[in-house]
């Protein structure tokens, strides 16, 4: 089993070598490739059994965190970025698609399934709709704490025109926040509900997930953009940010398992004297 999984890191990786035609950065970007796919291992152990299931929850992750949220908090913050976004958001969907093809073949043709916890506990619709609300407002609040104390003392000469940007959208700006949380959690609503793991298993995996995809595995890359040591920090202002919002969802979506008897009967009959 660990040589497949080491096979599926490690060939999942390569689908992201395709930027490197164009970009260069051969080696950095299938290390960031295996990253990954080193996510989702969690995924292809315990989520989904069949090659579609797999490919439904891959896929959000990858199309709304990897793609459209960070699209957008570069559109807002990094100078120069706006002049190629839509080139750039297009390729990005069709790598990102590709990736999630190959892990779910990759996950199917290496048989990775493994039988884990025999159900998923689940909230009603209704508060699972506010408890996703929720997981978005925590969201800004990671946001406002971590993201604040980042740019106050590390970011802040990089990003000169910060606080002009978010002055001019004003209240706008925490709205788009807390949409970007929501939408974080609802691309991660699938695993939270396929996952066969414990409670807190999955809220780690959950919270990896976010951090890796949502910011770690793309900064490894050098860009034109950032410099080494910016993309550092903001690999770890990501982790404080995602992987918190994660374990939220998971614990507040995900209720805690009821221990099932296997004989009712017996447990409720009186013990004799």
């Amino acid at each position: 089993m660990k040589l497949r999984v080491l096979l599926y890191c490690l060939l999942g990786g390569l689908p992201l070598t395709i930027a490197a035609l164009g970009a260069g950065h051969l080696a950095w970007w299938w290390v960031s490739g295996i990253l990954f796919a080193a996510s989702f291992v969690p995924v292809a152990l315990f989520g989904p059994r069949r090659a579609t299931g797999q490919f439904a929850v891959i896929t959000p992750v990858l199309l709304i965190i990897t793609t459209l949220c960070t699209w957008s908090e570069a559109l807002l913050f990094v100078p120069g970025y706006g002049e190629h976004a839509g080139r750039d958001l297009f390729g990005s969907i069709v790598m990102y698609l590709v990736l999630a093809v190959a892990l779910t073949v990759l996950s199917a043709s290496l048989k990775l399934s493994k039988p884990g916890e025999a159900c998923v506990p689940h909230r009603t619709s209704v508060s699972a709709l506010f408890l996703i609300l929720l997981s978005g407002f925590a969201y800004l609040v990671y946001y406002l704490v971590f993201g604040g104390i980042t740019y106050q003392f590390f970011t802040k000469g990089y990003y000169p025109e910060a606080t002009q940007a978010v002055a001019r959208l004003g209240f706008w700006f925490w709205g788009i926040q807390f949409t970007r949380g929501v939408l974080m959690t609802l691309a991660v609503v699938p695993i939270i509900y396929t996952l066969r793991m414990k409670r807190w298993h999955a809220a780690i995996a959950v919270g990896s997930i976010l951090w890796i995809c949502g910011g770690a595995a793309p900064l490894l890359v050098p860009n034109g953009f950032m410099g080494a040591t910016q993309r550092l920090i903001h690999v770890v202002e990501i982790f404080t940010q995602n992987f918190s919002l994660g374990v939220t969802a998971v614990l507040l979506l995900r209720p805690k398992s009821v221990p099932v008897v296997a004989n009712p009967q017996a447990a409720s009959a009186p013990v004799p004297v």
